[in-house]
């Protein structure tokens, strides 16, 4: 696979065909730059809001879904040429209030709106210029081996695992090595299991939920490091491999995960419902710890001790 360039992204021509409503099968991978990318998220939001939603009054036949580009220039108070030139990649840097504009024309959520911003102010930084292996602080890791009642792991930025406890070992994959996390060049990553490998496709229980969340996550953080050249070779490894991947990469949906519950299947202990808490590490590099808990008293918890005692 050809190495892409920093501070450009990834799409595959599956993901433009879904978006235009063809039938989906993965194909090759090619690259689109940040404006491009920013085209692609106003386009995808413009097309999953309903006139009446945005309270557009319709007249006549429509052939598109969702609101026509000169319904949302006139919603979000801006020209249709400088909107087409937004969605065509032929413009960047567009100011703060016209991204307000579009956010509230568009309803975007606090994610999406922080996902539209981030992306139309992608400009080097610091701590976007990283391209080898992550290190995991000692401290991090000293952490998350202290920690023996609960499942945790140190995760990367695109969710690489840094370390994990003997428990989070055991629950999230316990068919594989304890000591892979450290091997720098070939670390599990919890992204690409989901997709590919089966242990961990079979591990949860409403899988479709927990991949579409994965992959919109995926996405807020890509958008937060623009100049990690990792994330294109990431995405485009799963897309090539995975059509379900591709399929929900090209929905272009963002979320950012800081809570929830995971609904699992383990094939030792069985059913477990487990709380997470993602805990972002101070530095701002995007290393972060997974915790998960059960409610005390509940069968998830009896299902932990199990899998501690095992």
């Amino acid at each position: 696979m050809t190495v892409p360039a920093v501070n450009q992204d990834l799409a595959t021509d599956e993901g433009l065909r879904a978006r235009r409503g063809a039938a989906s099968r993965p194909s090759d991978v090619r690259l689109q730059s940040r404006s491009s990318e920013l085209g692609d998220f106003l386009r995808s939001r413009r097309d999953r809001l309903t006139p009446e939603a945005a309270g557009v009054i319709s007249y006549g036949r429509r052939r598109v879904p969702g609101l026509r580009r000169e319904e949302l220039a006139q919603l979000a108070g801006v020209s249709i040429t400088y909107l087409t030139r937004l969605e065509q990649g032929q413009s960047r840097n567009a100011s703060d209030a016209v991204l307000a504009g579009l956010a509230r024309a568009l309803r975007l959520d606090d994610d999406e709106r922080a996902h539209l911003h981030a992306l139309a102010h992608a400009e080097p930084t610091l701590r976007s210029r990283p391209v080898r292996p992550e290190t995991p602080r000692p401290g991090a890791v000293q952490l998350v081996r202290a920690i023996a009642e609960g499942p945790t792991l140190l995760l990367g930025r695109f969710n690489d695992v840094l370390a994990w406890n003997p428990l989070a070992h055991g629950l999230v994959a316990g068919h594989l090595d304890p000591d892979a996390p450290a091997d720098r060049g070939a670390r599990p990553n919890l992204i690409r299991m989901l997709f590919l490998d089966p242990h961990t496709r079979a591990l949860y229980r409403d899988w479709e939920s927990e991949a579409a969340l994965a992959v919109a996550s995926l996405r807020y953080v890509a958008a937060e490091f623009p100049d990690d050249v990792r994330i294109a070779h990431l995405v485009g490894e799963i897309s090539t491999d995975s059509p379900d991947f591709a399929r929900m990469w090209a929905r272009h949906s963002v979320r950012l995960c800081t809570s929830g519950t995971k609904l699992l299947h383990h094939p030792s202990v069985g059913d477990l419902d487990l709380d997470y808490e993602v805990l972002h590490l101070p530095q701002g590099d995007g290393q972060r710890l997974l915790t998960f808990t059960a409610p005390r008293g509940s069968a998830s918890e009896a299902g932990l001790r199990l899998l501690h005692a095992a």
